[in-house]
């Protein structure tokens, strides 16, 4: 899952979001130095990314984007699965995508002095180009993966990542429609109490 799935399985807990939100940028045991409601997000954000990579609908998805991904397949599926959550929207949250995501943003600039650096280096571009609105389009994914392919730190390919979404588009809606349930279930029952 990737940013925007995140925020959402948080719930209404805005400590919980910022947790799930940053809990990449935050390393072993680090975790421990935040307040708990952002700890719990944190390891929400671990169990999340556990039960998704081990997911066998997950790894047809990665499965079918090895071939041009590589190493960057896993990635490129949290993506691409945060388009079909956007795109969806309405079927997921009563607020509207444009209205949740303004409002996420706010409260991130709430929090900034405790993100990590590297969001907080981010945060602002993230924020102008409205990342997690653009989800819900092609042009804006195809956006999102081509910064990607230019942050990291080996050659990849995401930056034509867009092209296997469009020709396998229907098949990753399905994996994305069987799987999602799956994770808000498992979120639901394992973190019923802090959501």
């Amino acid at each position: 899952m990737n940013l925007l799935a995140h925020i959402y399985l948080s719930g209404a807990s805005e400590k919980i979001a910022i947790g799930n939100f940053i809990a990449d940028s935050v390393k072993g045991k680090k975790y421990l130095k935040y307040e708990e409601k952002i700890a719990k997000g944190i390891l929400l954000h671990r169990a999340i990314d556990t039960f998704t990579d081990k997911h066998p609908v997950v790894m047809r998805s990665t499965k079918r984007l090895y071939a041009t991904q590589k190493r960057y397949a896993p990635v490129v599926v949290d993506i691409f699965y945060d388009h079909f959550l956007a795109k969806d929207w309405y079927k997921f949250h009563a607020t509207p995508l444009q209205e949740f995501t303004s409002d996420f943003y706010e409260v991130l600039q709430q929090y900034y002095t405790i993100l990590p650096k590297r969001v907080q280096d981010f945060l602002p571009y993230m924020i102008r180009e409205d990342w997690l609105y653009n989800y819900s389009n092609l042009e804006g994914i195809a956006r999102v993966l081509d910064g990607m392919a230019n942050r990291v730190k080996f050659k990849s390919n995401m930056d034509k990542a867009i092209i296997d979404l469009k020709r396998n588009y229907q098949l990753f809606q399905e994996d994305f429609d069987v799987f999602f349930p799956e994770i808000i279930d498992k979120v639901r029952n394992q973190f019923s109490n802090d959501l």
